[in-house]
C-alpha cells in the first residue's frame, strides 16, 4: 500500500510538473515568457506552447486586441479666437510590441489609459488653439483628429503600442459661452422677426395704397360714364323737348309755367307775396291756355 500511495504521489507531481510546463495562447492575445524576472520570449502564435516549470518562467498574457479610451473628462479649450469648446474625444490603440509596452507601462492596460488620457488631452490643445470654432466644427475637424494622431506618434512608439484611430465625439461651448450664443441666436430670430413683419407691413400698405388707387380710378372713370350718359341723356331730352315745343308754342309756355309753379310751391311752408294779375298766373287764370 505505500508503494502504491507513493506511485500515486509520484504520478501526480509529475502531471501537476508537466501542467506548468504547458501553456495556451489564444489568438487575441500576447503571451510574454518571464525567465527569473527577465522577458525571455514573447509567443504571438495562437495554441498550446512549452516553458519551464515554475518559478523557473512564468508567463504574462496580454490582449492584443484594439482598445478604446475615451476622455475621462471634459476640459474646456480655448480657440486662435479665444474661445472655450468643450471637447470629447475616443482614441483606439492596440499593442504592438509587448516588450517595449511591459518595459514602459507595465502588465496593466490601465496604466496605459493613464499615461495616454493626458498625451491625447495635450495633443488636442495644440491642435484646436491653433483653429477657429468653425474650423474645428466643420472644416478642419478631419484635420484636427489627424494632427492628433501625428502627434501621438513619438509618444505610442516609446510605449510600444500603435494609434488606430482618433476621434471627436462631441463639441460643445462651455456653460457661459453657451448662454451667451443662446442669447445671440434668440437677438438674432428677432432682429429677422422685426425685420420680416416691416417688410410685411410695407408690402401691406403698398398694397392698400394700390387698392386704394384703384378704387378711385375706377369711381373716376365710373363717374365719368355716368356723367357723359347724362349728359347724353339731358342731350336726347332737350332735343326731344325742342322738337315738341316747336310743334306747339304755347303747349311749350304751358308746360313752362306748371314748372315753375311746381318748383316754386314745392313745400307748403313757401310763402309769396305776388300780384295776382301779374304775368306768372296768367296760366292759372286761363288766359294764356289759348283756349285749350
Amino acid at each position: 500500500m505505500n508503494r502504491i500511495g507513493i506511485i500515486v504521489v509520484g504520478v501526480l507531481l509529475a502531471l501537476i510538473l508537466l501542467a506548468s510546463t504547458l501553456f495556451v495562447v489564444d489568438q487575441r492575445q500576447f503571451a510574454v515568457v518571464y525567465a527569473l524576472g527577465e522577458i525571455k520570449e514573447v509567443v504571438s502564435e495562437p495554441g498550446l506552447k512549452f516553458k519551464l516549470p515554475a518559478p523557473l518562467q512564468n508567463v504574462v498574457v496580454l490582449d492584443r486586441r484594439t482598445q478604446t479610451l475615451d476622455s475621462p473628462e471634459s476640459k474646456p479649450i480655448f480657440t486662435a479666437e479665444k474661445k472655450s469648446l468643450v471637447i470629447d474625444w475616443l482614441l483606439k490603440w492596440r499593442i504592438t510590441d509587448p516588450k517595449r509596452f511591459i518595459r514602459s507601462l507595465g502588465t496593466d492596460m490601465r496604466n496605459a489609459e493613464n499615461r495616454l488620457s493626458p498625451i491625447v488631452q495635450a495633443a488636442l490643445n495644440e491642435e484646436v488653439t491653433r483653429r477657429t470654432v468653425g474650423a474645428v466644427l466643420s472644416t478642419e475637424r478631419e484635420k484636427v483628429m489627424q494632427g492628433v494622431i501625428a502627434r501621438l506618434g513619438d509618444d505610442a512608439k516609446s510605449f510600444g503600442i500603435e494609434i488606430v484611430d482618433v476621434r471627436i465625439k462631441r463639441v460643445d461651448f462651455s456653460v457661459n459661452i453657451t448662454d451667451a450664443v443662446y442669447r445671440r441666436m434668440q437677438s438674432e430670430r428677432q432682429r429677422v422677426a422685426n425685420e420680416l413683419r416691416s417688410q410685411g407691413t410695407a408690402e401691406g400698405e403698398k398694397i392698400r395704397a394700390d387698392a386704394d388707387r384703384q378704387r378711385e380710378i375706377i369711381v373716376a372713370e365710373a363717374y365719368r360714364d355716368a356723367q357723359k350718359l347724362k349728359g347724353e341723356g339731358d342731350a336726347k331730352a332737350s332735343a326731344l323737348y325742342a322738337d315738341a315745343f316747336g310743334k306747339d308754342p304755347q303747349f311749350a309756355q304751358f308746360y313752362r309755367s306748371l314748372e315753375a309753379y311746381r318748383s316754386t310751391f314745392r313745400s307748403k311752408s313757401d310763402v309769396m307775396v305776388v300780384d295776382p294779375s301779374s304775368d306768372f298766373f296768367k296760366a292759372m287764370r286761363g288766359a294764356g291756355s289759348g283756349g285749350k
